[in-house]
């Protein structure tokens, strides 16, 4: 909008935002508005006041560093943002769109979207330049996914042993985590087979496995990677155990 128009980017962010407020609006709801709205005068804000203010980092004009630096900084900030609900507006809202309603990251709809920038932006800067801007974009998009998930790092594990109820009553006795029986059947021997499956913070890892190894060390575990946990322990505090039993 610089280039072509010659308008400042504290004044373009606003107007860019109105349709796409709108459809956030629409598809979001109020308090994600109210938090995007907010979001978009801040950015807009910001970006007014960084311009007024004669402060610089000295990196030698090393585009590689300030690609990275520009990827950490900003997917840091802006993981934030997204991890409570808001947005800064532009294609934050149409990624949350697509995290909402169709489960894409936001950080892969967030770099989709700037390739698509990056490319058209070749109107006006070198090849080189656009490709450092590309792997700041991809910078942020892994910090932006990093930060948002790793607000919900857990593990879910799957047990498979015929010492289940040993192993379960440790989980719970020793872990304080909740255990539930999955029925399943053997495919080779047609058996009928309890499978226990739990949900655990990673520190807890090693704990369970001593446990699991402690009653059969034959059993057939699977570790799954847990992007978002909500219940007792995770979205909200498990009761803590006293130091002092009186």
């Amino acid at each position: 909008m610089r280039y072509w128009f010659s308008i400042d980017p504290a004044i373009s962010t606003i107007l860019l935002n109105v349709p796409l407020v709108i459809i956030g609006y629409r598809y979001l709801g109020k308090t994600a508005l109210a938090y995007t709205v907010f979001g978009i005068f801040s950015l807009s804000f910001f970006i007014w006041l960084w311009q007024q203010i004669d402060f610089s980092v000295n990196i030698d004009h090393d585009l590689f560093l300030a690609g990275i630096l520009a990827g950490l900084i900003g997917g840091s900030g802006s993981g934030i943002v997204y991890r409570f609900g808001g947005t800064t507006g532009g294609t934050d809202i149409v990624a949350r769109i697509f995290e909402k309603h169709r489960g894409v990251a936001m950080g892969k709809t967030l770099l989709t979207f700037d390739c698509v920038v990056l490319t058209l932006s070749l109107s006006y800067v070198s090849l080189r330049k656009m490709m450092y801007t590309l792997l700041a974009s991809y910078v942020y998009s892994k910090v932006v996914n990093f930060t948002l998930e790793g607000a919900y790092a857990a593990r879910g594990v799957i047990i498979i042993s015929n010492h289940h109820q040993e192993i379960a009553k440790d989980i719970i006795n020793d872990l304080k985590r909740g255990v539930s029986y999955l029925q399943a059947t053997g495919a080779y021997s047609q058996e009928p087979i309890q499978a226990i499956y739990c949900v655990i913070s990673p520190n807890e890892l090693m704990d369970l496995k001593h446990i699991v190894a402690r009653h059969d060390s034959h059993a057939f575990v699977s570790i799954l990677s847990v992007n978002e946990v909500i219940g007792e322990g995770f979205s909200y505090d498990v009761a803590k155990k006293k130091l002092l039993h009186l």
